[in-house]
């Protein structure tokens, strides 16, 4: 079994949609949306901001398997350091029925590639309590001076 990624484009928005969709409806006893018009508003987003939003999707034996994002963002320049574009991982996803099959490495492995092509500063990522393993495995670490503001 062949787990490729490859990143996606405007033609894979409304399969991330549906990804994303599944991810959010899953373990819910009733989703509360209306899922048509947030295929539809996630299609559109996901074009919109492919500039910022890198999508990347995962197939396992040609059938999409799992998704995961890196946002782009730059810092304020400082005077030693010109260019501080940093990046988060978002939304990584593999469908249940593919877990454990290394989908979700390799789909992490193409995130973090892009991510020092793209020579970032930094790279975070916000897990749950099931994921954090995940990531300390692929080479995270616990995060120092992160502070957190909610209104």
């Amino acid at each position: 079994m062949a787990v490729t990624v490859r990143r996606a484009g405007p033609v894979d928005a409304p399969a991330l949609a549906r990804l994303r969709w599944r991810c959010w409806a899953e373990g819910r006893d009733g989703p509360a949306a209306d899922r048509d018009v947030y295929l539809e508003v996630f299609t559109s987003w996901t074009v919109d901001h492919l500039a910022t939003h890198l999508p990347f999707l995962a197939e396992l034996d040609g059938r999409i398997a799992g998704m995961a994002w890196l946002m782009l963002a730059e810092r304020v320049p400082s005077p030693d350091t010109l260019s501080r574009r940093t990046g988060d991982v978002q939304s990584v996803y593999v469908i249940p029925e593919l877990r454990d099959r290394g989908v979700g490495r390799v789909l992490l492995e193409a995130v973090l590639a892009e991510a020092r092509l793209r020579e970032l500063e930094h790279v975070t990522v916000h897990a749950n309590d099931r994921a954090t393993p995940f990531y300390l495995r692929a080479g995270f670490v616990e995060g120092r001076n992160w502070l957190e503001w909610r209104p």
